[in-house]
């Protein structure tokens, strides 16, 4: 045996690397908490309040009811309920989700199909290459003051969160972002926190929407200006605080790379970002054109989703297509998803017809984008099966029943400190939007009388910590569509957030303590 073989038989065998447990895929981490919620809903249980003619419950009349699922129905509603989050119907008799009920749309295919025909648009528009010129020309201008247009961006979409809940709609602007913040020097979570964070932290301090803040003052007695004065100054300070953090995290990316929370994502191909040769590149009309072309698509998709009428003449909206109820102007257009897919789709076709890709290179890039956008656009549905779970089980009423119970009796200054405890459960079961308040606010409004404080308090309270709440949740579709959309890991976003979350709640307290003092 020679010496080399000797050596190799006394070598220890190269045990395999073991595998790095990393943190669960958002679907999965999804599954685990639908699975603990529908677990959970075995045991508690189920009731309801009496309804006003209106449709709120009315405080004190919640008493229990008989179970409306047996154990081979709650096994079947666990199984459906990503399906009916979906396209599940909501039967307005029984208040049961189902595919084949007759009723109001309660699950999420609008926004599903609205993610898949922002895919097929931004793809078309990339292959064209104009767009990339065009971010490349932006970010050449923008190099040495890439702080600035995080500013504005940020308070642009901020303003739009506080205004009109801006959420979905934000999805549309990854595509944009993530290959100009590349190009500008900074990573993927600089780009979630200004497309996704800063609408969430705008909502905050919600002034006028009339989407959470409107339904939720009709609904606890009150106008929709009242508390608005407190509602300002939460917008003012924690739009303040996310953006000095943003600025900080991103001058520190851009000074050195290897301190991202995302370093290992590097760009790639699906990204579009623009080589340093496209910033230099001149523009011909054909790409001038395109970009006016993107531009325009979303001023409209602004314009056309804002209920002017509603913000305007302090009127109420309708939750459901979003348009005004009552005193709307002859030129609102009143769209929504729906529409707003349609019109994605449309302009991918116009997009691909100025651009010269020929109907099978068209059709072509909005398969691809189709495509590729399927696996956000899924994770939709399964978040919204915790509603469907929650909502079949007759279980919401049970949980505000025992919320209403624990705030009821305190003075002022506790009152507030447990509304802000007791919004962070019911922000998670039924939400902090439009249908969170509506079920919410008749329960919890008049045990403001009680605590000493004003109405308007309550709502801003709710909806403060509700949007807080968002920030950080794991059900919440927009939140982990977009993170899905960006290529963030959860985990690492939540590494990013977890201090501004704290600097967050500071404000947050602290501003409704000094309210519930006036």
């Amino acid at each position: 045996m020679s010496e080399a073989e000797a050596v190799a038989e006394e070598a220890p065998a190269e045990e395999p690397e073991k595998k790095k447990r990393g943190f669960p895929h958002p679907l999965a981490l999804l599954g685990i908490i639908i699975l603990a919620i529908w677990v959970g809903s075995l045991f508690i249980p189920s009731g309801e309040y009496r309804l006003d003619p209106e449709g709120h419950p009315v405080p004190g009349t919640y008493e229990r009811v008989d179970r409306p699922l047996d154990f081979g129905e709650d096994v079947s509603n666990l199984l459906l309920s990503p399906i009916n989050g979906l396209y599940g119907i909501q039967d307005p008799q029984t208040g049961q989700v189902g595919p084949f009920s007759d009723g109001a749309l309660f699950g999420g295919v609008q926004v599903f199909l609205f993610i898949l025909a922002i895919g097929a648009f931004m793809t078309v528009v990339f292959e064209t290459g104009a767009l990339e010129l065009g971010i490349g020309h932006l970010a050449h201008r923008f190099r040495a003051r890439g702080a600035v247009l995080i500013v504005v961006m940020s308070l642009l979409f901020g303003l739009l969160g506080s205004l009109m809940t801006w959420s979905d709609e934000s999805l549309g602007f990854y595509a944009l972002m993530i290959p100009l913040m590349f190009a500008l020097g900074y990573d993927r979570m600089v780009t979630v926190a200004v497309v996704t964070v800063a609408p969430f932290v705008g909502a905050i301090g919600s002034t006028v929407t009339p989407f959470r803040i409107g339904i939720g003052a009709d609904a606890a007695g009150i106008s929709i200006g009242d508390g608005i004065g407190l509602r300002v100054v939460l917008f003012v300070l924690c739009m303040a605080a996310m953006i000095l953090y943003t600025l900080r995290y991103a001058r520190r990316v851009q000074a050195d790379p290897a301190r991202s929370l995302v370093a290992d994502a590097e760009p790639d191909e699906d990204d579009h970002v623009p080589t340093e040769a496209q910033e230099h590149e001149p523009l011909t009309a054909r790409h001038k054109l395109i970009i006016g072309l993107v531009a325009f698509t979303f001023v409209l998709l602004t314009f056309s989703i804002v209920p002017w009428g509603s913000i305007l003449n302090n009127t109420l909206v309708d939750p459901q297509t979003h348009e005004t109820v009552t005193e709307a102007f002859s030129w609102e257009l009143g769209w929504w998803l729906p529409e707003l897919s349609a019109m994605f789709i449309v302009m991918a076709i116009v997009v691909g017809v100025v651009g010269r890709l020929g109907q099978t290179g068209t059709a072509s890039a909005i398969v691809k984008g189709i495509v590729d956008f399927t696996g956000p656009a899924v994770i939709v549905p399964v978040a919204l099966a915790v509603s469907v779970i929650l909502t079949n089980t007759q279980t919401l009423d049970t949980v505000l029943n025992a919320m209403e119970g624990v705030v009821s009796g305190t003075s002022n200054v506790v009152f507030t400190l447990l509304l802000a405890v007791v919004s962070l459960p019911l922000g998670f079961l039924v939400g902090s939007g439009s249908a969170g308040q509506a079920l919410t606010m008749p329960i919890l409004a008049p045990l403001a009388d009680f605590g000493g404080v004003d109405r308007s308090l309550i709502v801003t309270t709710y909806n403060a910590m509700g949007a807080w709440l968002n920030l950080v949740l794991p059900i919440n579709a927009i939140l982990v569509a977009g993170l899905a959309l960006a290529k963030v890991p959860f985990d690492r976003y939540i590494r990013f957030m977890a201090p501004l979350m704290g600097i967050l709640l500071v404000i947050i307290l602290a501003v409704l303590l000094v309210g519930s003092a006036l």
